[in-house]
């Protein structure tokens, strides 16, 4: 099988070690706006040759791992030179703008919409992470607009990774993830933003931070440069999960002026019930 990748940092390296464990024999070609992370993912061994965009046309499985804003302007033109048997899916964060892109094209039905919930606050070829798809939930959208023989290979190669694949509708799917993804992303952002402006003392940081500061702040290390058009994209969903953050935040605020220690409890005694939901359908 030959492979083609579009974008060979995290998501795209990654990918490329865990479709080479279940395919040995496939060769993997790649592509990347970055001509060293080109050169790094041969010297890694994550693909077995760089190649042009219109070699993507010899594919028998492409998968687009750029930045969201990219993706809309790339997949239609993957679309526009590949042959009928060829498998397009992208990994990208938001899917609503991704789908009406190439909602009238002529190979539409070559394309499959996926969010495989994977990912680390890393980027680059080297943060490339053997395992990182195995095991993980994958959200389809649209699967009715993708051919039956084209969808049928894509869930072979989502079994043989052990994927569990949830279907969603695009825009619900963007409502969603602005919740339990792209707000979480939001708000170790702006808590880093909090400390660095109001503790000027750097190393006072480091050692102050405990285990809880860590993990919390943990996603503010993530690219700029793929969370900006995510944030943007899913801009009116985004909206509305910040402003219901933001009265939970006042309202907190509030019962902690008050000195209302019933209340609190209460609240911090229902919001604790995250990890039972968690634990639940951690099966």
């Amino acid at each position: 099988m030959k492979i083609g990748i579009i974008g060979l940092g995290l998501m795209g390296g990654s990918f490329a070690l865990d479709i080479k464990s279940v395919y040995p024999k496939s060769r993997i070609f790649g592509s990347d706006i970055s001509k060293i992370n080109e050169e790094r993912a041969i010297e890694l061994g994550l693909i077995d040759k760089v190649i042009d965009l219109i070699e993507f046309n010899q594919m028998d499985l492409i998968l687009v791992s750029i930045p969201v804003d990219k993706s809309i302007y790339v997949i239609p033109k993957i679309l526009d030179i590949i042959n009928k048997r060829t498998l397009v899916f992208d990994v990208g964060s938001t899917k609503d703008a991704i789908c009406k892109s190439i909602k009238n094209h002529p190979r539409r039905g070559n394309f499959l919409a996926s969010h495989p919930m994977a990912g680390t606050e890393f980027s680059g070829p080297d943060a490339a992470e053997r395992g990182l798809y195995f095991n993980k939930t994958n959200i389809i959208c649209e699967v009715d607009k993708t051919n039956l023989e084209i969808r049928d290979k894509a869930l072979e190669i989502f079994r043989s990774l052990n994927m569990k694949v949830i279907y969603m509708d695009a825009k619900p799917h963007d409502i969603h993830v602005a919740y339990v993804s792209h707000l979480s992303h939001i708000s170790s952002f702006m808590l880093g933003k909090t400390v660095i402006e109001k503790e000027k003392n750097e190393k006072n940081i480091f050692d102050l931070a405990g285990s809880g500061f860590e993990s919390t702040v943990r996603l503010a290390k993530s690219s700029p440069q793929t969370w900006t058009p995510i944030f943007l994209q899913n801009k009116k969903n985004i909206v509305l999960a910040i402003e219901e953050y933001v009265l939970n935040l006042k309202s907190l605020k509030k019962i902690i002026e008050e000195n209302d220690e019933a209340n609190l409890s209460n609240v911090l005694n229902n919001t604790n019930r995250i990890k039972e939901i968690l634990e639940k359908y951690n099966t």
